[in-house]
């Protein structure tokens, strides 16, 4: 991603200062900037030589940079220091592809840059990315607050190398009380809070979620069918059944009894579990004592199903109502830091997250650097609770309290059931970066192993593996699934919805051709061949999960696959990438595959061979992605395809169908009135599609 606006044909201005940019966007629009602190001409920097460091002379500086010694980055970093201001802002290093290595902030730009030009008493990761700057551009900002908020922003939009990166930043789910039907639905929500309703959360996972909503279910007997399958039932459906929804669809229960459901359900989410409980003890005790025993094991149920949420919760603090607890470990080169959410005095779950971080940063920086991050775009809680006291406390306090909009207190508790919930995290963060360390150390046996086994040039970084999916030719789609040092990385799984006109229905080859073409043609565009870092280093530090070139591709299939996928890499002159097809054993027994290899006899390994089982487990995770990406494609062409085929249904009126009942099972399964109520659709109409999907009953 490319911030810069400046033409690159022309010298670039290694002070570069641009306009103060908006702090949710990364825009702080509309402030002045004081034109002192703009950008002079280039040619201007190098007239005051006084005080200038021996390394700076003019007519060394360009062949110092290109060589990327520390004194050029130094001399670079000194020509910004002229022109940097005094007061707060951002500052962005970048090397002479215009990449930037680092976003930093600080109450004084002038003073904090100047720190980076001093000739030593700088650690080695500090001393390298000062040789690699040709550049500084800096943001000013009006408070040092406004700084906090923005450097967060930059590093999650620019990810640079030399910054502590949060690698996964999914957004957390919430359970959603809706608000905009008379009876209410209960769901799990992610993303945009849009809709009317009220929002409890976040929780750790959507397991986590589900799990609740589930018990809620039972407790509370709230629907959570969508609003289109609700007003078209005619029967309570099996939910009602099973005692997890109370039936309003079909008038089971009347509208004040369903409202104080959702409301009991309300208290319970909003912290008063306690009054909810009791309430639901009174009753059954009152059905009891009239000997309505049904009516007394109802509430029975209830509150068993209340009891298993809270033994879910585990630990359900009394003295802490709503508050984040974050807790770091570091071991073997490697940081965790476990998240535990606290709300209403419920305990939502828990997340163990593995920042990228240099080896040589202490816990405290690693722990500032993650917060500023993972609150960029979530709201904070009002409390929230720490292993290590980060720099810059009470900064980010203030900070978090202007984005919150009310007081959020950022502690390191040293007492009480506060330090108990900050020490549990950790014991948490400490096992959780065991298991890491242990899947870590298992896979890079395994990377080692395929690389002698296949007598790869070094270990693999990133593998791709290939697979199709179709039904005589329909629905074609292809995936690529992605593993590296860390395992499997789904968040850059790919799928191809196959494209080709010409295609011969079932044509496998065709289709692994289009799909490898398709993939190493914008890779080509994108990041041309030998653009990767060689060392492990260097990679680790230039991507937080993997090179994007892989160094061995996995197609699934045999001798003809390869052939496929040869033709395309000859081609395109992939010269780097090693290649494999992986075919099952007869009767397609699994332990029995064959490697066919380019300009290489086929082999047959053990079959209780280490790595033939990491091959098998990352050709059926392939399997497995591309056969629901083709079931999704060939459901959502069902659906619409079964509509197309009935005389007298078009576009809007179908659109108008499944918006109303959902799916094209409720279609079917519609009477004719039913289908006569849906807007757009006439008697005629209704009786055209109710004939088409009943044709005995006229």
């Amino acid at each position: 991603m490319t911030h810069d606006t400046t033409d690159p044909s022309q010298p670039k201005d290694p002070a570069f200062q641009t306009q103060p940019r908006d702090l949710a966007s990364g825009n702080l629009g509309g402030q002045d900037v004081d034109p002192a602190t703009m950008s002079a001409d280039p040619a201007s920097t190098d007239e005051d030589d006084e005080g200038r460091l021996p390394e700076q002379v003019d007519d060394d500086s360009d062949e110092l940079a290109s060589e990327g010694t520390l004194a050029a980055g130094r001399a670079a970093i000194e020509r910004a220091v002229k022109l940097a201001p005094t007061s707060a802002g951002v500052y962005r290093m970048l090397n002479a592809a215009n990449d930037v290595l680092y976003v930093g902030k600080a109450k004084s730009v002038k003073k904090r840059l100047s720190s980076y030009a001093r000739p030593t008493g700088h650690p080695a990761r500090i001393a390298r990315m000062i040789a690699a700057t040709v550049a500084v551009e800096i943001i000013s900002t009006a408070t040092e607050t406004e700084a906090l908020l923005l450097e967060a922003n930059l590093i999650k939009q620019l990810r640079p190398r030399f910054n502590v990166l949060l690698r996964d930043d999914k957004s957390f789910p919430y359970i959603l009380i809706t608000g905009d039907h008379w009876a209410p639905q209960i769901l799990k929500h992610r993303g945009a809070q849009t809709r009317p309703g009220r929002y409890f959360g976040p929780f750790a996972s959507v397991g986590a979620v589900n799990r609740t909503i589930t018990a809620l279910q039972r407790a509370f007997l709230v629907r959570s069918c969508t609003d289109s399958f609700f007003e078209s039932r005619t029967r309570p459906c099996l939910l009602y059944q099973i005692k997890r929804c109370a039936g309003p669809c079909t008038g089971e229960v009347d509208f004040p009894g369903y409202t104080e459901l959702v409301r009991e359900a309300n208290d319970f989410l909003s912290g008063r579990s306690r009054a909810v409980k009791e309430l639901l003890a009174a009753e059954m005790e009152k059905a009891s004592n009239d000997l309505e025993f049904e009516r007394a094991a109802l509430y029975r149920d209830r509150l068993a199903a209340l009891s298993a949420i809270q033994s879910q919760q585990g630990i359900n603090p009394r003295t802490v109502e709503e508050a984040d607890v974050f807790a770091l470990h570091q071991e073997g080169g490697y940081s965790c830091v476990e998240v535990f959410f606290f709300r209403t005095g419920q305990n939502w779950g828990n997340r163990a997250y593995f920042p990228r971080a240099d080896k040589s940063l202490p816990p405290e920086e690693v722990l500032g650097s993650f917060l500023s991050q993972f609150y960029d775009d979530k709201p904070p809680p009002r409390q929230i609770l720490l292993s290590h006291r980060v720099e810059d406390q009470e900064l980010l306090a203030e900070a978090l309290s202007v984005k919150a909009g009310f007081k959020v207190e950022v502690a390191t508790p040293q007492r009480g059931e506060k330090k108990e919930l900050v020490a549990h995290a950790l014991t948490n963060a400490r096992e959780a970066l065991g298991r890491k360390l242990a899947d870590t150390a298992t896979q890079a046996r395994l990377l080692q192993g395929l690389a002698t086994t296949l007598g790869l040039p070094r270990v693999p970084r990133r593998i791709e593996v290939y697979d199709n999916s179709h039904i005589q030719g329909t629905n074609a789609v292809g995936a690529m699934i992605v593993a590296g040092p860390d395992g499997l990385l789904k968040n850059q799984y790919r799928k191809f919805n196959i494209k080709s006109q010409g295609l011969t229905p079932g044509d496998d080859y065709a289709m692994m051709r289009e799909v490898l073409e398709r993939r190493f043609k914008r890779l080509l565009n994108e990041a041309p061949q030998g653009s990767e870092p060689d060392s492990p280093q260097e990679a680790q530090e230039a991507d937080d999960t993997a090179p994007r070139w892989p160094d061995l591709v996995i197609i699934d299939g045999g001798q003809g696959q390869l052939n496929a996928a040869r033709a395309i890499f000859t081609e395109l002159n992939l010269t780097q990438v090693a290649l494999i097809a992986v075919a099952k054993g007869p009767d397609r027994d699994a332990g029995r595959e064959t490697l066919f290899m380019p300009d290489r006899p086929s082999i047959k390994l053990e079959p209780r061979d280490p790595v033939l089982y990491f091959i098998q487990r990352l050709r059926d995770e392939a399997h497995r992605f591309v056969i629901g990406s083709h079931r999704k494609l060939r459901k959502k062409d069902i659906r619409e395809a079964g509509l197309q085929e009935i005389p007298g249904i078009g576009p809007s009126r179908k659109r108008a169908l499944l918006h109303h009942f959902g799916t094209l099972k409720e279609i079917e399964r519609a009477s004719l009135a039913d289908l006569g109520k849906v807007p757009g659709v006439s008697a005629e109409s209704a009786r055209k599609i109710f004939d088409f999907f009943h044709p005995n009953n006229g």
